[in-house]
C-alpha cells in the first residue's frame, strides 16, 4: 500500500506539489460534464418530449443530431488549426458562449427550422468549447501519463451521464423549455470560469510535460518528441491515420445511435417509463466511468490497439443485446458491455493518435480526422431512426450498426505505428 501511495504521489506531485496539468484535467472534466449532462446524454429524453409536442418522426429528430455532428466534423480542420495557432483557451471561451446561448434559444423554438438552427448553434458551441479543444491542451501537458489524464478528464462526461436522471426529473417537473433555458445559464455560469484554468503548453507555466523534474529525462524526452512529431500533412499520408479514423467512426455508429435512440427504444419498445430509462442511462454511464479509469491505467501499460479491438467487440455484443432484449438482464448486460467499451476506448482514441503523431499538430490532425469520424456519428442515429420508422422497432437498425462496429475492429488491428518520414528515409537508406 505504501509503495502504491508513493507511486501515485510521483504521478500527481512529481516535484512535491500538485502538477498544474492535473488542474487542467479537472477543468477539462468539468467542461465535458456540461456537454454530457445537458446535451449529449440527455438528448434522448428531449427526443421523446419533442415528438409528443410536435409530432415529428424519429428520422427528423435524429436528423438534427446527425446534422450537428456533420457540422462539427466539417468544422474540425479549421477548429484544430485555430487551437494549434491561438491556443485552446480563447476557442473554449467562444465555444462556451455559443453553447449556452444556443440552449437559451432552443428553449424558445416553435418550428422544425428553428429547432435545426438552434441545434446547429449548440453543436458549434459544444465542439469549440468541448472535447477536441481541451484534448489539445492535455496531450501537450502529458506524455507518460497521457492515457490517465485523458481518461480522468472524460470521467467528467460520465458524471454528466450519471446525473441524467436529474435532468429527466427536471424535464417532467418543469418542462423541456424551462430545463433548456436553465441549462443554457448553467453552461455560461460554470463553463466560463473553468476555461480560465486551461493553458496550452506547460512552458507557459514554467513546467514540462508530466512535471518531470529530472533534467536528463527532460532533455531525452524533448528530443524523442521532436523526432516523433508529425505535421498534419505527414500524418494524413500514413495508413494509421486513416485506419484509426475509420475505426473510430465505426465505434461511433453505436455510440451515436444509443445517445439518440436508447431512451425511445426503452420507453416505446420495451415499455419502460422515462425515469426507468434514465436509470438505465445512469447505469451505463457508471460502467463507462469504470471503463475510463481502467482505460487510463491499461492504456499506459498495454498495446492500445488490442484494447480497442476488445472494446469494439463489446460494443457489438451490447447493441445486439439491447436490440433484442426480452428481459431486464439483457438490458443490464447491454449497459455493462457498452458502458465499459465506451469508457475504455474513449481515452485510447486520443492517446493512440498522440502516441503515433505527437502533440505539436495534434489539434489539426484531430480536426481532419473528425471529417471521417463524423460519418459514423451522423450515420448511426439517422439509420437507426429511419429503420425504426419503417419497421416500428430498432431491431434491424441496431443489428446493422452493431455489425458495422465489429468491422471497425479490423481497422484497429491493422493500424500499426507509422515511421516518421525522417526515420523512414534512414531505414530505407
Amino acid at each position: 500500500m505504501k509503495q502504491q501511495l508513493q507511486s501515485l504521489d510521483r504521478v500527481f506531485r512529481p516535484r512535491g506539489y500538485i502538477f498544474y496539468g492535473w488542474y487542467i484535467v479537472g477543468a477539462a472534466g468539468g467542461i465535458q460534464m456540461l456537454s454530457g449532462l445537458l446535451w449529449m446524454q440527455s438528448y434522448g429524453a428531449y427526443v421523446v418530449l419533442l415528438q409528443e409536442e410536435f409530432g415529428w418522426s424519429k428520422t427528423l429528430v435524429a436528423g438534427a443530431f446527425a446534422l450537428t455532428r456533420i457540422e462539427s466534423g466539417i468544422l474540425g480542420p479549421l477548429q484544430g488549426w485555430l487551437v494549434d495557432r491561438f491556443g485552446p483557451r480563447i476557442i473554449l471561451r467562444i465555444g462556451i458562449l455559443l453553447f449556452g446561448i444556443g440552449f437559451i434559444l432552443f428553449s424558445q423554438i416553435e418550428t422544425l427550422l428553428t429547432f435545426y438552427l438552434t441545434f446547429a448553434l449548440i453543436a458549434v458551441g459544444s465542439s469549440l468549447g468541448g472535447f477536441a479543444t481541451v484534448m489539445v491542451s492535455l496531450v501537450n501537458w502529458f506524455s507518460r501519463h497521457r492515457a490517465k489524464a485523458v481518461a480522468l478528464s472524460q470521467i467528467g462526461y460520465s458524471f454528466g451521464g450519471l446525473a441524467v436522471p436529474i435532468v429527466i426529473l427536471c424535464l417532467e417537473a418543469f418542462g423541456w423549455r424551462t430545463t433548456a433555458f436553465i441549462s443554457g445559464l448553467m453552461v455560461l455560469c460554470v463553463g466560463l470560469p473553468l476555461v480560465q484554468l486551461v493553458k496550452h503548453r506547460p512552458d507557459e507555466a514554467g513546467e514540462v510535460a508530466d512535471g518531470v523534474s529530472d533534467e536528463t529525462a527532460r532533455v531525452d524526452k524533448n528530443f524523442f518528441d521532436a523526432e516523433q512529431d508529425f505535421t498534419a500533412r505527414q500524418a494524413m499520408r500514413t495508413r494509421a491515420f486513416w485506419l484509426i479514423s475509420i475505426g473510430h467512426a465505426c465505434a461511433l455508429l453505436t455510440v451515436s445511435a444509443v445517445m439518440v435512440h436508447l431512451v425511445p427504444h426503452l420507453t416505446e419498445g420495451l415499455g419502460y417509463s422515462l425515469p426507468q430509462a434514465g436509470l438505465v442511462v445512469a447505469l451505463m454511464t457508471a460502467f463507462q466511468m469504470a471503463g475510463q479509469i481502467a482505460g487510463g491505467y491499461l492504456g499506459d501499460r498495454f498495446n492500445k490497439r488490442y484494447l480497442c479491438i476488445a472494446c469494439m467487440s463489446a460494443h457489438t455484443a451490447g447493441l445486439v443485446m439491447v436490440a433484442f432484449a426480452s428481459s431486464t438482464a439483457m438490458v443490464v448486460a447491454f449497459a455493462v458491455l457498452h458502458g465499459l467499451a465506451w469508457g475504455v476506448r474513449g481515452p485510447l482514441m486520443v492517446a493512440l493518435r498522440a502516441d503515433y503523431f505527437g502533440p505539436s499538430s495534434f489539434g489539426t490532425i484531430m480536426g481532419f480526422s473528425s471529417l471521417i469520424v463524423m460519418l459514423g456519428m451522423s450515420t448511426g442515429p439517422i439509420f437507426a431512426g429511419y429503420m425504426a420508422d419503417i419497421y416500428g422497432n430498432y431491431e434491424i437498425g441496431f443489428t446493422v450498426l452493431a455489425i458495422g462496429a465489429f468491422m471497425g475492429s479490423f481497422c484497429f488491428w491493422a493500424a500499426r505505428r507509422p515511421y516518421h518520414p525522417q526515420h523512414e528515409l534512414l531505414r530505407q537508406s
